[in-house]
């Protein structure tokens, strides 16, 4: 089942070719920094302008004070959410309400992300149990194998039977953890 950000990411698509050109006109993914807890707003004003962006959402199971259940989608990264525009365009999209800048490189400049780091993304998120961790900088690293997430490293951390990976998108210094299965890790170093 697709998220509403998801779909609405593909509806606002600009249609914009990744045919090699001036690096000013190739649309690339930039990490858009937001207000804390306006990330579905910052969303919605995207889709409004047409500009195509990507809020990564996991399901959260939620108490309420009168006792009753519930589910709501929340973002992955707090903060955060992911625009593809060409870099022309960041003005326009820093004018966005809730918006405060759009993740830097050196020299001030904003930094592109890969685009498969963001397609991975989609299509873990779609099946693949996911949700927000802390940003870990110990213990053991190892590399996805098979699925949605190979090729990508993280950190190991043993949960029951199944092992949970801690990916981090340096870029914005944040992390989700991934269940996978042991056989499904390559290891990189011995544990610290």
């Amino acid at each position: 089942m697709r998220s509403n950000a998801y779909r609405n990411s593909r509806q606002a698509h600009g249609a914009v070719p990744d045919a090699p050109c001036e690096t000013q006109s190739v649309s690339r993914w930039f990490a858009l920094y937001t207000n804390s807890r306006h990330e579905k707003r910052v969303a919605q004003y995207l889709s409004q302008r047409e500009i195509e962006f990507f809020l990564p959402l996991y399901r959260s199971e939620k108490n309420w004070r009168d006792g009753s259940r519930g589910t709501q989608d929340l973002p992955l990264f707090p903060s955060y959410l992911f625009v593809r525009i060409q870099r022309t365009e960041r003005v326009r999209v820093l004018q966005v309400p809730g918006t405060i800048s759009i993740v830097g490189g050196t020299g001030r400049e904003p930094s592109p992300l890969p685009d498969g780091a963001i397609e991975a993304l989609r299509e873990g998120l779609q099946s693949q149990s996911v949700s927000p961790h802390p940003l870990l900088t110990v213990g053991q690293r190892a590399r996805i194998r098979s699925g949605c997430f190979a090729g990508m490293e993280g950190v190991v951390m043993r949960t029951n039977n199944r092992c949970r990976v801690v990916l981090t998108i340096d870029h914005i210094q944040q992390s989700m953890a991934v269940e996978v299965g042991n056989d499904d890790l390559e290891l990189l170093q011995p544990a610290v």
